[in-house]
């Protein structure tokens, strides 16, 4: 078990832009070694608390902790032990794989030549990317370019590995790859995976919360998620033409009509059937259930 201190702890970390845009509200995290999900719509503040966590940008308030040290007061400490995956990575025409990983791993504090070479090329191996290193970054393919990310991040054996949308846009084989990769790399790391889809989150992670306008709105494993939910869902497919509820969760499209689901505390008649809930439907009821007490509060 880890101890205690190892790991990240966020602590009532605010953030609010020029203009009263308050990105961040109290959000709390405690993150062990693995792979932890962070869901949330586009707009949630998923990506306000990634930069903030890489000390790209300061909080208004709160405290971020990794191994118990203060990295607010000492971001020197969380930088050299950081690893970065933006959602978006920046080629150059004739610059190999290769030679732009060993710029990076020079750049994070592998001096040493031969250390370096052996770094570039284990990394290299440990994406799948060991036969394309020699050719320009530029030619790579969308998920190429995401797992050579992973390599540039992987530089200097980082503590911390924050992913942020890293699956958008792959297709499914590039997407199981990564996701193999990302699994590889948790067994030794802090690994905070920021997306929107909901699958990556279920494949992937032991832990998760779900942060909606800035404020985290659920916590817990994706099993204890589900449970809360347990006999409170019911489906049915919505003929075309046919109004569908206002209180729906989420709708899908069936080729006779739309898949609802809605939450109630009793079948609500007889052409409803009971759904068993997956971690779609407890993202969705976060998102709801944070709305009505938000609305509930300006009340």
């Amino acid at each position: 078990m880890p101890q205690k201190n190892e790991g990240l702890e966020v602590t009532g970390l605010n953030k609010t832009y020029p203009g009263g845009i308050r990105a961040l509200e109290d959000v709390d995290l405690t993150v062990e070694p693995g792979l932890y999900g962070l869901l949330g719509p586009n707009g949630a503040g998923k990506s306000t608390l990634m930069r903030t966590l890489a000390t790209l940008q300061a909080p208004d308030s709160g405290t971020i902790l990794l191994d118990g040290v203060d990295v607010l007061a000492d971001p020197d400490y969380l930088r050299r032990r950081l690893g970065y995956l933006p959602q978006q990575i920046g080629t150059y025409p004739t610059v190999t794989g290769r030679q732009l990983l060993d710029r990076f791993a020079n750049l994070k504090g592998r001096t040493n030549a031969s250390e370096r070479r052996r770094e570039v090329a284990g990394l290299l191996e440990q994406v799948n990317l060991s036969q394309d290193a020699d050719r320009a970054v530029a030619t790579y393919s969308g998920g190429m370019l995401r797992r050579f990310g992973i390599a540039i991040a992987l530089a200097g054996n980082p503590r911390l590995l924050i992913v942020d949308e890293p699956t958008s846009g792959l297709d499914p084989a590039e997407r199981s790859r990564f996701h193999r990769v990302l699994a590889d790399i948790a067994a030794d790391n802090v690994v905070l995976l920021s997306t929107h889809i909901v699958d990556d989150v279920e494949s992937l992670c032991e832990r998760l919360s779900i942060l909606d306008q800035g404020r985290i709105v659920a916590e817990g494993t994706p099993a204890s998620l589900a449970a809360e939910l347990e006999g409170r869902l019911w489906s049915r497919v919505v003929p075309r033409g046919e109004a569908l509820p206002e209180d729906a969760l989420h709708v899908s499209a069936k080729p006779t009509g739309s898949l609802v689901v809605i939450e109630a505390s009793s079948r609500p008649d007889d052409r409803w059937e009971p759904q068993a809930p997956r971690l779609e439907d407890v993202y969705h009821a976060a998102i709801a259930h944070g709305s009505r007490r938000r609305e509930a509060r300006v009340a």
